[in-house]
Protein backbone atom coordinates (compact mmCIF):
# COMPACT_ATOMS: atom_id res chain seq x y z
CA UNK A 1 0.00 0.00 0.00
CA UNK A 2 1.81 3.48 -1.15
CA UNK A 3 1.68 6.23 1.68
CA UNK A 4 1.88 9.59 1.63
CA UNK A 5 5.14 10.60 2.97
CA UNK A 6 6.96 8.31 -0.02
CA UNK A 7 4.47 9.34 -2.57
CA UNK A 8 6.16 11.63 -4.28
CA UNK A 9 9.24 9.76 -4.61
CA UNK A 10 7.23 6.46 -5.44
CA UNK A 11 5.68 8.24 -8.24
CA UNK A 12 7.79 9.34 -9.95
CA UNK A 13 9.91 6.09 -10.18
CA UNK A 14 6.28 4.47 -10.76
CA UNK A 15 6.02 6.47 -14.12
CA UNK A 16 9.42 5.64 -15.49
CA UNK A 17 7.97 2.22 -16.31
CA UNK A 18 5.52 1.08 -18.94
CA UNK A 19 3.80 -1.08 -16.30
CA UNK A 20 2.58 2.05 -14.22
CA UNK A 21 1.58 3.44 -17.72
CA UNK A 22 -0.17 0.37 -18.68
CA UNK A 23 -2.10 0.22 -15.41
CA UNK A 24 -2.56 4.12 -15.34
CA UNK A 25 -3.98 4.03 -19.16
CA UNK A 26 -6.48 0.34 -17.91
CA UNK A 27 -7.94 2.93 -15.18
CA UNK A 28 -8.43 5.72 -17.36
CA UNK A 29 -10.03 3.73 -20.77
CA UNK A 30 -12.17 2.04 -17.75
CA UNK A 31 -13.54 5.44 -16.84
CA UNK A 32 -14.26 6.68 -20.41
CA UNK A 33 -16.22 3.46 -21.41
CA UNK A 34 -18.18 3.69 -17.74
CA UNK A 35 -18.99 7.26 -18.39
CA UNK A 36 -20.00 6.82 -21.99
CA UNK A 37 -22.24 3.43 -20.55
CA UNK A 38 -23.85 5.99 -18.05
CA UNK A 39 -24.36 8.62 -20.36
CA UNK A 40 -26.19 5.94 -22.99
CA UNK A 41 -28.21 3.92 -20.15
CA UNK A 42 -28.38 6.35 -17.48
CA UNK A 43 -30.30 8.25 -19.50
CA UNK A 44 -32.55 5.81 -20.82
CA UNK A 45 -33.10 4.50 -16.91
CA UNK A 46 -34.15 7.94 -16.22
CA UNK A 47 -36.96 7.95 -18.74
CA UNK A 48 -38.31 4.39 -17.93
CA UNK A 49 -37.85 5.67 -14.13
CA UNK A 50 -40.82 9.09 -14.69
CA UNK A 51 -43.25 6.02 -15.59
CA UNK A 52 -43.09 4.00 -12.68
CA UNK A 53 -44.00 4.44 -9.31
CA UNK A 54 -43.03 2.76 -5.63
CA UNK A 55 -40.34 -0.09 -5.37
CA UNK A 56 -40.22 -0.01 -9.03
CA UNK A 57 -38.89 3.97 -9.28
CA UNK A 58 -37.04 3.56 -6.68
CA UNK A 59 -35.14 0.13 -7.84
CA UNK A 60 -34.65 2.30 -11.01
CA UNK A 61 -33.19 5.31 -9.63
CA UNK A 62 -30.91 3.00 -7.70
CA UNK A 63 -29.55 1.35 -10.81
CA UNK A 64 -29.18 5.07 -12.46
CA UNK A 65 -26.86 5.76 -8.83
CA UNK A 66 -24.69 2.23 -9.41
CA UNK A 67 -24.41 2.34 -12.93
CA UNK A 68 -21.39 4.41 -13.22
CA UNK A 69 -18.96 2.39 -10.52
CA UNK A 70 -20.30 -0.85 -11.34
CA UNK A 71 -19.23 -0.48 -14.57
CA UNK A 72 -15.77 0.55 -13.85
CA UNK A 73 -15.64 -1.91 -11.73
CA UNK A 74 -16.55 -5.13 -13.79
CA UNK A 75 -13.72 -3.06 -16.62
CA UNK A 76 -11.22 -2.91 -14.05
CA UNK A 77 -11.53 -6.46 -12.65
CA UNK A 78 -11.26 -7.25 -16.57
CA UNK A 79 -8.03 -5.19 -17.18
CA UNK A 80 -6.79 -6.59 -13.76
CA UNK A 81 -6.74 -10.58 -14.68
CA UNK A 82 -5.59 -9.27 -18.34
CA UNK A 83 -2.74 -7.71 -16.85
CA UNK A 84 -2.05 -10.58 -14.20
CA UNK A 85 -1.96 -13.32 -17.08
CA UNK A 86 0.65 -11.35 -18.56
CA UNK A 87 2.43 -11.47 -15.20
CA UNK A 88 2.47 -7.83 -15.14
CA UNK A 89 2.32 -5.68 -11.47
CA UNK A 90 -1.33 -4.58 -10.97
CA UNK A 91 -1.35 -2.39 -7.88
CA UNK A 92 -2.98 0.46 -9.55
CA UNK A 93 -5.78 -1.47 -10.06
CA UNK A 94 -5.94 -3.38 -7.02
CA UNK A 95 -5.95 -0.19 -5.44
CA UNK A 96 -8.91 0.82 -7.35
CA UNK A 97 -11.23 -2.03 -6.69
CA UNK A 98 -12.18 -1.18 -2.86
CA UNK A 99 -12.33 2.87 -3.93
CA UNK A 100 -14.98 1.84 -6.57
CA UNK A 101 -16.19 -0.74 -4.19
CA UNK A 102 -17.09 2.11 -1.39
CA UNK A 103 -18.18 4.63 -4.27
CA UNK A 104 -21.18 2.50 -5.10
CA UNK A 105 -21.77 1.61 -1.33
CA UNK A 106 -21.76 5.52 -0.52
CA UNK A 107 -23.89 6.32 -3.59
CA UNK A 108 -26.47 3.82 -2.58
CA UNK A 109 -26.84 4.74 0.81
CA UNK A 110 -26.68 8.60 0.48
CA UNK A 111 -29.63 7.75 -2.15
CA UNK A 112 -31.52 5.71 -0.03
CA UNK A 113 -31.18 8.14 2.91
CA UNK A 114 -32.59 10.75 0.87
CA UNK A 115 -35.37 8.64 -0.48
CA UNK A 116 -36.34 7.55 3.20
CA UNK A 117 -35.91 10.62 4.77
CA UNK A 118 -37.59 13.10 2.23
CA UNK A 119 -34.89 16.38 2.45
CA UNK A 120 -35.28 19.71 1.15
CA UNK A 121 -34.57 20.58 -2.05
CA UNK A 122 -31.38 22.28 -1.13
CA UNK A 123 -29.97 18.48 0.59
CA UNK A 124 -31.31 17.38 -2.32
CA UNK A 125 -29.36 19.55 -4.59
CA UNK A 126 -25.78 18.73 -2.24
CA UNK A 127 -26.35 14.87 -2.71
CA UNK A 128 -23.82 14.54 -5.26
CA UNK A 129 -21.08 16.85 -3.24
CA UNK A 130 -21.74 14.99 0.32
CA UNK A 131 -21.45 11.85 -1.32
CA UNK A 132 -18.06 12.57 -3.10
CA UNK A 133 -16.80 14.26 0.39
CA UNK A 134 -17.68 10.97 2.37
CA UNK A 135 -15.97 8.59 -0.56
CA UNK A 136 -12.56 10.81 -0.30
CA UNK A 137 -12.69 10.01 3.40
CA UNK A 138 -12.93 6.24 2.82
CA UNK A 139 -10.32 6.71 -0.15
CA UNK A 140 -8.07 8.07 1.75
CA UNK A 141 -8.49 5.49 4.65
CA UNK A 142 -8.29 2.56 2.14
CA UNK A 143 -5.14 4.23 1.05
CA UNK A 144 -3.26 4.54 4.05
CA UNK A 145 -3.47 8.39 3.66
CA UNK A 146 -6.08 9.26 5.91
CA UNK A 147 -3.09 9.93 8.97
CA UNK A 148 -0.85 11.44 7.60
CA UNK A 149 -3.12 13.72 5.63
CA UNK A 150 -4.63 14.46 8.98
CA UNK A 151 -1.12 15.30 10.00
CA UNK A 152 -0.71 17.86 7.94
CA UNK A 153 -4.01 19.33 8.57
CA UNK A 154 -3.17 19.43 12.23
CA UNK A 155 0.03 21.34 11.37
CA UNK A 156 -1.60 24.39 9.72
CA UNK A 157 -2.76 26.45 12.76
CA UNK A 158 -3.26 29.53 14.42
CA UNK A 159 -3.54 30.70 18.15
CA UNK A 160 -6.18 33.17 19.09
CA UNK A 161 -6.11 34.04 22.81
CA UNK A 162 -5.59 30.13 24.33
CA UNK A 163 -7.60 28.86 21.55
CA UNK A 164 -5.54 26.24 18.79
CA UNK A 165 -7.37 26.64 15.29
CA UNK A 166 -6.00 24.33 13.00
CA UNK A 167 -7.55 23.20 9.72
CA UNK A 168 -7.95 19.47 11.15
CA UNK A 169 -10.08 21.35 13.82
CA UNK A 170 -12.64 23.36 11.45
CA UNK A 171 -13.05 20.67 9.52
CA UNK A 172 -14.36 18.30 11.97
CA UNK A 173 -16.10 21.14 13.28
CA UNK A 174 -17.70 21.75 9.64
CA UNK A 175 -18.30 18.16 9.56
CA UNK A 176 -20.02 17.80 12.82
CA UNK A 177 -22.05 20.63 12.58
CA UNK A 178 -23.41 19.23 9.60
CA UNK A 179 -24.10 16.32 10.50
CA UNK A 180 -25.63 17.14 14.04
CA UNK A 181 -27.71 19.89 11.79
CA UNK A 182 -28.75 17.42 9.20
CA UNK A 183 -30.26 14.85 12.27
CA UNK A 184 -32.17 17.97 14.35
CA UNK A 185 -33.34 19.10 11.18
CA UNK A 186 -34.69 15.77 10.21
CA UNK A 187 -35.72 15.18 13.30
CA UNK A 188 -37.85 18.18 13.24
CA UNK A 189 -39.72 17.91 10.19
CA UNK A 190 -40.64 14.95 11.47
CA UNK A 191 -42.43 15.88 14.52
CA UNK A 192 -43.72 18.89 12.86
CA UNK A 193 -45.41 16.43 10.36
CA UNK A 194 -46.66 14.41 13.00
CA UNK A 195 -47.83 17.78 15.20
CA UNK A 196 -50.07 19.33 11.86
CA UNK A 197 -51.21 15.96 11.64
CA UNK A 198 -53.00 16.15 15.05
CA UNK A 199 -56.66 16.32 15.38
CA UNK A 200 -56.92 17.57 19.22
CA UNK A 201 -54.64 20.68 19.04
CA UNK A 202 -55.97 23.72 17.52
CA UNK A 203 -54.37 25.03 14.27
CA UNK A 204 -52.60 27.78 15.53
CA UNK A 205 -51.05 25.52 18.17
CA UNK A 206 -50.00 23.00 15.87
CA UNK A 207 -47.41 25.70 14.37
CA UNK A 208 -46.55 27.23 17.39
CA UNK A 209 -45.57 23.99 18.98
CA UNK A 210 -44.28 23.04 15.84
CA UNK A 211 -42.08 25.79 14.93
CA UNK A 212 -40.80 26.17 19.03
CA UNK A 213 -39.41 22.09 18.91
CA UNK A 214 -38.13 22.62 15.73
CA UNK A 215 -35.97 25.82 16.74
CA UNK A 216 -35.08 23.83 20.10
CA UNK A 217 -34.03 20.91 18.40
CA UNK A 218 -31.82 22.65 15.85
CA UNK A 219 -30.36 24.91 18.48
CA UNK A 220 -29.42 21.76 21.02
CA UNK A 221 -27.75 19.71 17.81
CA UNK A 222 -25.76 22.85 16.51
CA UNK A 223 -24.16 23.34 20.63
CA UNK A 224 -23.86 19.37 20.87
CA UNK A 225 -21.98 19.93 17.54
CA UNK A 226 -19.48 22.33 19.52
CA UNK A 227 -18.90 20.37 21.79
CA UNK A 228 -18.32 17.09 20.03
CA UNK A 229 -15.21 19.11 18.79
CA UNK A 230 -14.35 20.49 22.09
CA UNK A 231 -15.37 23.68 21.01
CA UNK A 232 -15.22 25.68 24.55
CA UNK A 233 -19.51 26.99 24.99
CA UNK A 234 -18.19 29.24 27.26
CA UNK A 235 -17.14 31.68 24.44
CA UNK A 236 -21.00 31.80 23.06
CA UNK A 237 -21.05 34.59 25.44
CA UNK A 238 -18.43 36.35 23.54
CA UNK A 239 -20.64 35.64 20.35
CA UNK A 240 -23.85 36.48 21.92
CA UNK A 241 -22.35 39.85 23.04
CA UNK A 242 -21.61 40.01 19.03
CA UNK A 243 -25.00 38.86 17.88
CA UNK A 244 -26.75 41.78 20.24
CA UNK A 245 -25.06 44.81 18.41
CA UNK A 246 -25.70 43.39 15.52
CA UNK A 247 -29.17 43.13 16.46
CA UNK A 248 -28.57 46.75 17.68
CA UNK A 249 -27.51 47.95 14.28
CA UNK A 250 -28.79 46.54 11.55
CA UNK A 251 -30.59 43.17 12.50
CA UNK A 252 -33.80 45.09 14.29
CA UNK A 253 -36.64 44.13 11.45
CA UNK A 254 -35.35 40.78 11.27
CA UNK A 255 -35.13 39.93 14.92
CA UNK A 256 -38.59 42.09 15.51
CA UNK A 257 -40.50 39.75 12.68
CA UNK A 258 -38.86 36.72 14.42
CA UNK A 259 -40.58 37.41 17.74
CA UNK A 260 -43.67 38.32 16.35
CA UNK A 261 -44.19 35.30 15.12
CA UNK A 262 -44.28 33.63 17.93
CA UNK A 263 -46.54 36.00 19.49
CA UNK A 264 -49.21 35.94 16.62
CA UNK A 265 -48.61 31.85 17.17
CA UNK A 266 -49.33 31.68 21.15
CA UNK A 267 -51.72 34.76 21.30
CA UNK A 268 -53.72 32.51 18.59
CA UNK A 269 -55.22 35.93 16.76
CA UNK A 270 -53.98 34.96 13.44
CA UNK A 271 -54.31 31.27 12.47
CA UNK A 272 -53.91 29.42 9.67
CA UNK A 273 -57.51 29.35 7.45
CA UNK A 274 -58.71 32.80 8.82
CA UNK A 275 -59.80 35.30 6.53
CA UNK A 276 -57.74 38.73 6.75
CA UNK A 277 -57.69 41.92 5.47
CA UNK A 278 -54.88 44.31 6.03
CA UNK A 279 -54.05 47.40 3.99
CA UNK A 280 -55.56 46.60 0.27
CA UNK A 281 -54.38 42.33 0.67
CA UNK A 282 -57.66 39.93 1.42
CA UNK A 283 -57.09 36.56 1.36
CA UNK A 284 -57.30 33.26 3.78
CA UNK A 285 -54.30 32.84 5.82
CA UNK A 286 -52.14 29.48 4.47
CA UNK A 287 -49.02 29.74 7.07
CA UNK A 288 -47.21 31.11 9.55
CA UNK A 289 -43.64 31.42 9.16
CA UNK A 290 -40.88 32.04 11.39
CA UNK A 291 -40.14 35.74 9.51
CA UNK A 292 -43.56 35.92 7.76
CA UNK A 293 -47.30 35.24 6.88
CA UNK A 294 -48.83 33.82 3.41
CA UNK A 295 -51.84 34.94 2.54
CA UNK A 296 -53.52 34.11 -0.77
CA UNK A 297 -55.69 36.07 -2.42
CA UNK A 298 -58.84 35.21 -4.26
CA UNK A 299 -56.52 35.43 -7.59
CA UNK A 300 -54.64 32.54 -6.36
CA UNK A 301 -51.54 35.36 -5.55
CA UNK A 302 -49.61 34.47 -2.57
CA UNK A 303 -48.61 37.69 -0.47
CA UNK A 304 -46.03 37.79 1.50
CA UNK A 305 -46.83 39.79 4.63
CA UNK A 306 -44.12 40.42 7.99
CA UNK A 307 -44.96 39.70 10.59
CA UNK A 308 -44.44 42.78 12.25
CA UNK A 309 -47.05 44.21 10.23
CA UNK A 310 -49.56 42.26 11.95
CA UNK A 311 -48.89 42.92 15.24
CA UNK A 312 -48.30 46.67 15.04
CA UNK A 313 -51.25 47.78 12.00
CA UNK A 314 -54.53 47.29 11.76
CA UNK A 315 -55.74 43.59 10.59
CA UNK A 316 -59.82 42.52 9.76
CA UNK A 317 -60.04 39.33 10.83
CA UNK A 318 -63.26 37.91 9.52
CA UNK A 319 -63.22 34.83 11.02
CA UNK A 320 -61.81 35.44 14.12
CA UNK A 321 -64.20 34.11 16.61
CA UNK A 322 -66.99 33.25 13.77
CA UNK A 323 -67.43 32.57 10.19
CA UNK A 324 -70.82 34.45 9.67
CA UNK A 325 -69.94 37.60 8.30
CA UNK A 326 -72.52 40.23 7.38
CA UNK A 327 -71.78 42.38 3.86
CA UNK A 328 -73.67 45.26 3.51
CA UNK A 329 -74.76 46.78 -0.22
CA UNK A 330 -75.99 49.91 -0.59
CA UNK A 331 -78.15 51.25 -3.28
CA UNK A 332 -79.98 54.75 -3.65
CA UNK A 333 -83.14 55.25 -5.54
CA UNK A 334 -85.16 58.32 -6.70
CA UNK A 335 -87.44 60.63 -4.70
CA UNK A 336 -89.92 59.66 -6.99
CA UNK A 337 -89.99 55.82 -6.62
CA UNK A 338 -91.92 54.10 -3.39
CA UNK A 339 -89.20 53.08 -0.83
CA UNK A 340 -90.94 50.33 0.45
CA UNK A 341 -91.32 48.70 -2.12
CA UNK A 342 -87.78 49.08 -3.18
CA UNK A 343 -86.78 47.71 0.17
CA UNK A 344 -89.18 45.32 -0.73
CA UNK A 345 -87.64 43.88 -4.12
CA UNK A 346 -83.74 44.08 -2.43
CA UNK A 347 -85.21 41.33 -0.04
CA UNK A 348 -86.06 38.94 -2.86
CA UNK A 349 -82.56 39.70 -4.22
CA UNK A 350 -81.21 38.60 -1.65
CA UNK A 351 -82.08 35.34 -2.72
CA UNK A 352 -80.16 35.73 -5.93
CA UNK A 353 -76.95 34.64 -3.61
CA UNK A 354 -77.20 30.95 -2.50
CA UNK A 355 -73.98 31.70 0.43
CA UNK A 356 -76.87 34.50 2.33
CA UNK A 357 -78.12 33.12 4.94
CA UNK A 358 -81.74 32.72 5.94
CA UNK A 359 -80.94 32.60 9.62
CA UNK A 360 -79.95 35.47 10.72
CA UNK A 361 -82.66 36.45 7.50
CA UNK A 362 -81.45 39.59 4.64
CA UNK A 363 -82.70 42.73 6.50
CA UNK A 364 -83.23 46.13 4.78
CA UNK A 365 -82.71 49.79 5.63
CA UNK A 366 -83.56 53.82 4.89
CA UNK A 367 -80.12 55.39 5.94
CA UNK A 368 -80.72 58.94 4.85
CA UNK A 369 -82.25 61.34 2.29
CA UNK A 370 -79.29 62.39 0.40
CA UNK A 371 -78.59 64.96 -2.12
CA UNK A 372 -79.65 63.16 -5.28
CA UNK A 373 -81.90 60.09 -3.71
CA UNK A 374 -83.39 58.46 -0.76
CA UNK A 375 -80.07 55.86 0.36
CA UNK A 376 -81.05 52.29 1.11
CA UNK A 377 -78.75 49.56 2.56
CA UNK A 378 -79.39 45.87 1.99
CA UNK A 379 -77.80 43.02 4.52
CA UNK A 380 -76.89 39.93 4.11
CA UNK A 381 -75.09 37.23 6.80
CA UNK A 382 -72.90 34.69 4.86
CA UNK A 383 -70.79 31.46 6.29
CA UNK A 384 -67.48 31.38 4.60
CA UNK A 385 -65.88 34.38 3.79
CA UNK A 386 -62.79 32.07 2.04
CA UNK A 387 -64.99 31.77 -0.88
CA UNK A 388 -65.04 35.69 -1.34
CA UNK A 389 -67.30 38.94 -0.52
CA UNK A 390 -67.40 40.52 -3.86
CA UNK A 391 -69.33 37.52 -5.79
CA UNK A 392 -72.11 37.72 -3.12
CA UNK A 393 -72.24 41.67 -3.07
CA UNK A 394 -71.98 41.37 -7.60
CA UNK A 395 -74.57 38.37 -7.68
CA UNK A 396 -77.09 40.51 -5.46
CA UNK A 397 -76.38 43.42 -7.10
CA UNK A 398 -77.41 42.34 -10.34
CA UNK A 399 -80.53 40.91 -9.00
CA UNK A 400 -81.33 44.34 -7.87
CA UNK A 401 -80.96 45.86 -11.06
CA UNK A 402 -83.42 43.30 -12.65
CA UNK A 403 -85.78 43.82 -10.14
CA UNK A 404 -85.73 47.52 -10.19
CA UNK A 405 -85.36 48.03 -14.23
CA UNK A 406 -88.61 45.49 -14.06
CA UNK A 407 -90.94 48.12 -11.76
CA UNK A 408 -89.52 51.00 -13.09
CA UNK A 409 -87.70 52.14 -10.45
CA UNK A 410 -84.72 54.47 -10.96
CA UNK A 411 -81.27 54.55 -9.63
CA UNK A 412 -80.47 58.37 -9.62
CA UNK A 413 -77.23 60.08 -10.87
CA UNK A 414 -76.01 63.33 -9.19
CA UNK A 415 -77.76 66.35 -9.60
CA UNK A 416 -77.44 69.95 -9.35
CA UNK A 417 -79.62 73.19 -9.64
CA UNK A 418 -78.31 76.17 -11.56
CA UNK A 419 -80.06 79.70 -10.76
CA UNK A 420 -78.76 82.29 -13.35
CA UNK A 421 -80.02 85.54 -12.00
CA UNK A 422 -80.57 88.87 -14.54
CA UNK A 423 -80.42 92.40 -13.90
CA UNK A 424 -77.84 92.06 -10.63
CA UNK A 425 -76.24 94.92 -10.26
CA UNK A 426 -72.30 94.80 -9.36
CA UNK A 427 -71.68 96.34 -6.05
CA UNK A 428 -69.40 100.11 -7.63
CA UNK A 429 -65.69 99.87 -5.83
Amino acid sequence: MLSVTTLPDTVLAALQTPEMWLQLGSVAGAAALAWAANHFWGRRLADVRREQTGIKRLTLGTGQRLLFPFSMLLLVLGARAILGRMSHPTEVLDAAVPLLLSLAAIRFTVYVLRKAFNPSPALRAWESIIGTLVWAAVALHLLGWLPAVLKSLDSVAVTIGTTRVSLLWLSKLTVSVGFFLLVALWLSAVLEKRLLQSKTLSAGLRVGLAKTARLTIVTVGFLVALNATGFDLTGLAVFGGALGVGIGFGLQRITSNFISGFILLFDRSIRPGDVITIGNSFGWVQELRARYVVVRDRDGVDTLIPNENLITTQVINWSYSDLNVRVKIPVQISYKDDPEQAMALMLEAARASSRALTDPPPVCRLMQFGESGIDLELRVWISDPQEGISNVRSDINLAIWRAFKQHGITIPFPQRDVHVRQNVELPRG
